[in-house]
């Protein structure tokens, strides 16, 4: 069997009794980061042995991984934070089990776009998950494609490019299209702002930024 287990996004609270549980009895965790994952697992006295998992090797051990679950060994795949899959490593292990019917259970938890919509005060009864824009190439396409969406759609960006994201989405958007910029989310300093795109421009461009961010844009039909 595979888990796909969550983990926390910030504070260390936010992991469920049930995913304790489970890294304490399957025979391998599966991590994209093991120092990082080390730190949680040492937090709750998790002691099962760790595996590297991410994006640069995740080809290469895949058929080895599925021989050792059909031979009867229970694995669990985590992130360095947030729920396998989602803008993280986990599609191909996942879709792999899939074609080999090796039973998959994928636990509930943390996720940094769910929070940051439902605290946004934009409409969330339908959105779309974008997730990481690309850095070069289709940028531009994308967010052309995204600012004519009649409902809300949810970007991840780094603290880096926050303000470039801004202002190319106020080119493609409209200055006055709300939105919501969410940050470090969870943690001490978390900080949700909701506003015109033109005012979270003013407000970011006068600060220096940190974290992890998800931006919540209005959709072209729900200003």
């Amino acid at each position: 069997m595979l888990y796909l287990v969550p983990t926390p996004i910030g504070n260390l609270e936010d992991m469920t009794f049930r995913s304790i549980r489970i890294l304490k009895e399957v025979g391998l965790i599966l991590a994209e980061d093991t120092r990082t994952s080390k730190k949680l697992m040492n937090h709750y006295g998790i002691e099962t042995s760790l595996r590297s998992y991410h994006a640069h090797n995740e080809h290469k051990i895949l058929e080895d991984l599925i021989g050792q679950m059909q031979g009867g060994n229970d694995f669990a795949l985590i992130t360095d934070a947030g729920s396998p899959g989602i803008s993280d490593p986990g599609f191909l292990l996942v879709r792999a089990c899939v074609e080999a019917n090796i039973k998959i259970e994928a636990l509930p938890g943390a996720t940094a776009f769910v929070p940051a919509l439902t605290a946004s005060g934009i409409p969330c009864d339908k959105f779309f998950f974008e997730g990481f824009l690309p850095h070069k190439k289709g940028r531009q396409t994308r967010l052309k494609y995204l600012s004519e969406l009649p409902h809300t759609f949810v970007l991840y960006e780094s603290p880096f490019r926050l303000l470039k994201s801004l202002r190319q989405l106020s080119e493609v958007c409209g200055e006055n299209r709300k939105a919501c910029v969410c940050r470090e989310i969870s943690k001490m300093h978390e900080e949700i702002k909701t506003d015109s795109i033109k005012e979270l421009i003013s407000f970011f461009d006068q600060k220096k930024v940190k974290g992890e961010i998800v931006i919540v844009v209005s959709g072209k039909n729900n200003q």
